[in-house]
């Protein structure tokens, strides 16, 4: 029997031990986000708004990994609680920037600060040197599978 026929060995497999710590991670940041009323998404949300201020439904959507209509509620509501704010009218096109306000800037603050201890409890079993390597190694393998994709389109 070939190895293609056994499957994949889910002790060493390294796409399902990636995908057991995003799990993890997902988990342990909904779990401290969820008291502050969000979720990773809505987090996420901010925290991309924050560095990118200005960013549309369609760029906010790409950038949490859900879909454009996902996002579009997510949107709404931040703006209904006033924590995000968007144009009546497109300046340029059909897309509505968003922009923070000062009561989604204090959200995203709260959020950072028990974000980062997750972070930081993730970590804590790493030297700074595994730190370094095991960020070079992630964004090789994003690297790679995004040319691998890229390759695939043409």
């Amino acid at each position: 029997m070939s190895q293609a026929d056994e499957g994949v060995d889910l002790e060493t497999s390294l796409g399902y031990l990636l995908k057991q710590a995003s799990s993890a991670l997902r988990a342990a940041m909904e779990a401290v986000l969820r008291p502050l009323g969000m979720t990773v998404t809505h987090y996420s949300c901010l925290e991309l708004l924050a560095q990118r201020p200005g960013l549309s439904n369609s760029d906010l959507a790409r950038g949490t990994f859900v879909t454009r209509q996902s996002m579009n509620v997510l949107l709404q509501s931040l703006e209904r609680d006033g924590q995000v704010t968007r144009p009546t009218e497109a300046p340029v096109g059909k897309a509505l920037p968003t922009s923070l306000t000062p009561a989604g800037r204090r959200s995203l603050a709260k959020a950072t600060v028990v974000v980062r201890g997750i972070e930081k409890q993730m970590l804590e079993g790493l030297t700074v040197d595994d730190q370094v390597a095991t960020r070079r190694i992630l964004s090789s393998l994003i690297f790679s599978l995004n040319r691998s994709m890229g390759d695939a389109g043409r």
